[in-house]
């Protein structure tokens, strides 16, 4: 697939790899088990911007993805939400949230400061997720 990602989530996020539509990335914020899926293709901005085979595809990928990492993470609750505010490219957010984590009951975004990954760790949830998702690094 080609794919042009924007600058800002590249610069938050790490690459995973890849399901048929999105690119699936790691938000570089230990606080929060969280992915990003962003479809490819050129200019897309909202999910309507997608045919509508494609916005199938989408949610089940996401369905997926929240899934997957909710049973990786022993999370309480799975967040699924696009918002695109900063960020104009089509993108959804998968976040798994625990009872008591840093945010709770409340959303993620504009939660307190993130707490960047060790390189380490980044490297082992990067390779955990791969696994679970059953993705090839990009």
């Amino acid at each position: 697939m080609t794919f042009r990602l924007d600058p800002r989530l590249a610069a938050d996020t790490f690459p995973v790899g890849d399901f048929a539509l999105c690119r699936v990335l790691l938000m570089n914020d230990s606080r929060f088990p969280w992915l990003i899926l962003v479809p490819g293709g050129a200019d897309l901005r909202e999910i309507f911007d997608l045919a509508p085979r494609e916005r199938a595809v989408l949610i089940e990928e996401a369905a997926l993805a929240g899934e997957r990492l909710k049973a990786l993470a022993g999370a309480d609750k799975i967040n699924i939400g696009a918002l695109g505010n900063l960020v104009p490219q089509l993108h959804i957010h998968v976040v798994a949230r625990l009872a008591g984590d840093a945010a709770w009951p409340g959303p993620v975004w504009g939660a307190g400061k993130a707490t960047p990954y060790a390189p380490d760790a980044a490297a082992n949830a990067i390779e955990n997720l791969r696994r679970t998702l059953e993705l090839r690094a990009p």
